[in-house]
């Protein structure tokens, strides 16, 4: 135990009630500049952050830059792997309908809230154990803390080549929540009290198998190729040359996860909040989030988007986002003119690109012209 450091069962104790508070995976890293990354300046003046301005808050090299005072970081992991097909297992045409991908992290409830109530819970039950006074700050994607690299520094997994936290067990559909606190915590590490290794090898199918080629290099994303990063926090026109490797995808995207070896066998969540939702002005036009039907999408009033989706991820791309992807996944779809929705889809796209958001209009009359010449079509 190191000098002046709270003894080892009290990290024990943390962790044991993190865990009946339902989280998955709970660890301590001790708060100080982690060496990941080192590189980190040099990806932000590369230009792969692109729009998202938060990245380049400096306060993220160190989390005592963020909070003076901070000592340790209580690490919490929630999976989210819904009992669900991956996107790489099923097809874009369901039961006649045109579907869309929406990315399983989205499928259900605001993970933010998910987290805050439990970290604000282990927070309360923190305070009611020590004594001593301590401050204490719960973070869910909400403040300048890299938390995959907090999380490899307290035991919970390593970073894989598509730059996400692994786990040997629970592969990496991991939620990540941390604690920031002044109590001198004694960290969680593995039996050799280092990170956990790299168990990526010699693998290279997150790299292979990404559509707009993001992943450049081994660990090193280019977020401005990422369909997560065009489709949720671009607001302007995506590239014409990255649109038809966006397939269907309307919102995220879970490729690099999906064919990962290390999620073959990730444990599945029963947890409401995250199971598929259903949108739509009644039931009987409503679509589940699980493959979603596109037109139903595309032709989503604003008060229908901002009712189907209040509480949701979703949200963050806002109305015109969503509509601006569902037009580029109508037209990467392969719609016959034989299609029972042909003639709806034609007329939805023909009214958006009538409409006075230039982003939006010129997104559907990109996919109107695909579907009429029959671009990507599949070949008799």
């Amino acid at each position: 135990m190191g000098e002046g450091l709270l003894p080892a069962v009290e990290t024990a104790w943390i962790t044991e009630r993190a865990a009946a508070l339902g989280f998955d995976l709970c660890g301590i890293a001790q708060a100080e500049e982690f060496p990941e990354l080192q590189n980190y300046s040099a990806w932000i003046d590369a230009g792969y952050a692109g729009e998202m301005k938060y990245l380049k808050d400096p306060r993220r090299l160190d989390p005592r830059e963020s909070w003076p005072g901070v000592q340790s970081i209580v690490v919490c992991a929630l999976n989210y792997n819904s009992r669900l097909p991956y996107s790489t297992e099923v097809n874009s045409a369901s039961e006649g309908k045109v579907a869309g991908w929406i990315s399983r992290y989205a499928w259900g409830d605001d993970y933010h809230e998910a987290l805050w109530e439990r970290l604000n819970l282990l927070i309360a039950e923190m305070r009611a154990h020590f004594p001593e006074p301590f401050e204490a700050r719960g973070y869910a994607d909400t403040g300048p803390i890299h938390e995959r690299a907090a999380a490899k520094h307290a035991g919970l997994g390593w970073l894989g080549k598509n730059t996400l936290l692994i786990n040997q067990a629970k592969g990496s559909w991991l939620f990540l929540g941390a604690v920031l606190t002044s109590l001198p915590l004694t960290p969680t590490l593995g039996p050799l009290g280092a990170p956990p290794p790299d168990r990526c090898g010699s693998c290279t199918r997150c790299l292979d198998a990404c559509p707009t080629q993001a992943i450049v290099e081994p660990y090193v994303l280019d977020a401005t190729r990422c369909i997560s990063y065009l489709t949720i926090e671009l607001r302007g026109a995506i590239r014409e040359d990255l649109r038809e490797p966006m397939g269907r995808h309307v919102f995220g995207c879970d490729i690099c996860q999906d064919v990962c070896p290390w999620n073959r066998k990730s444990p599945r969540t029963e947890l409401r909040e995250f199971q598929p939702r259903r949108v739509g002005a009644d039931q009987a036009d409503s679509c589940t989030l699980f493959q979603p039907d596109l037109l139903n999408l595309a032709r989503m009033s604003d008060a229908e988007f901002h009712e189907g989706f209040r509480g949701s991820p979703i949200k963050r791309t806002k109305r015109r986002g969503l509509l601006r992807n569902a037009c580029i996944a109508l037209g990467n779809s392969r719609l016959e003119p034989k299609s029972a929705s042909y003639g709806e889809i034609i007329d939805v796209l023909q009214q958006l690109g009538k409409t006075e958001d230039e982003v939006v209009a010129e997104s559907a009359r990109w996919a109107l012209s695909r579907i009429l010449s029959g671009s990507g079509r599949a070949r008799e």
